[in-house]
């Protein structure tokens, strides 16, 4: 799974506050993953926004990495920092740790891959020197990779339907990538209060809303359209205690 690497020693971390609202949560006042990962990409668009560089770019996720120690709370007040751990020719990595307010060390930490588009064309395109200037020294020259790891859904059976809704489409007409937390999310509604979990989601190609099937395969999950065509992945990874 995708590395997550402690804050920076030096350049630039972006803070802002954040509270789990009525919207965010479960029936047991958990906050869900989809929320958390709504939360992640706010706080990557408000750095860019307080940079000066929203409008360079836009930037869509590949890959994210979520460790959740212990989940938000409904009316809890977090702290959400964010700066750059990474940097590739044409994408970045973003580091986020959501910090309940008054303590010391993370409740929640995100990683994730953005690939870094022209706003005109949506191709890939380099990432600026502005940019590079801005977002570069909290790396500490680490470089990153855009590849895809997890395998593909071959030979699995085991699936339920899954309907993604034009609600849930965002401003590049795609479905939100918060979205394809959600079915994970309708299973742990399905079973026993998760205290803690971790987890990596692939995004491999943009998903319109209609019919999916979610397929899974123990600790493994993959989106698939009608035709076939795999649109995320995720991976659970097992509780530390738990010999892997």
């Amino acid at each position: 799974m995708q590395e997550i690497v402690p804050p920076p020693g030096r350049g630039r971390l972006f803070t802002e506050p954040a509270r789990a609202t009525l919207a965010d949560c479960a029936p047991t006042g958990r906050i869900r993953l989809d929320a958390l990962a709504r939360w992640a990409q706010d706080v990557a668009y408000a750095d860019a926004v307080e940079a000066g560089l929203s409008r360079r770019a836009a930037w869509v996720v590949r890959r994210t990495r979520m460790r959740v120690g212990r989940f938000p709370r409904f009316g809890e007040e977090y702290v959400v920092a964010t700066f750059c751990s990474g940097l590739g020719r044409m994408w970045a990595e973003r580091r986020t740790s959501m910090t309940p307010v008054g303590e010391a060390a993370g409740a929640v930490e995100v990683v994730s891959l953005w690939v870094h588009l022209d706003p005109l064309s949506g191709r890939p395109t380099k990432l600026t020197e502005d940019e590079i200037a801005m977002w570069g020294e909290s790396t500490a020259g680490r470089t990153v990779t855009h590849r895809l790891r997890h395998p593909g859904p071959d030979g699995v059976v085991d699936s339920f339907p899954w309907r993604f809704r034009n609600s849930e489409l965002d401003l590049a007409g795609h479905v939100n990538n918060a979205a394809y937390l959600t079915p994970l999310e309708e299973e742990l509604l399905e079973d026993a209060e998760p205290e803690s979990i971790d987890i990596e989601i692939e995004y491999r190609s943009p998903a319109q809303a209609g019919e999916m099937r979610v397929l899974r395969h123990g600790a493994r999950r993959w989106i698939v359209g009608p035709d076939g065509e795999s649109y995320a992945s995720i991976i659970i990874a097992p509780p530390p205690t738990q010999e892997v």
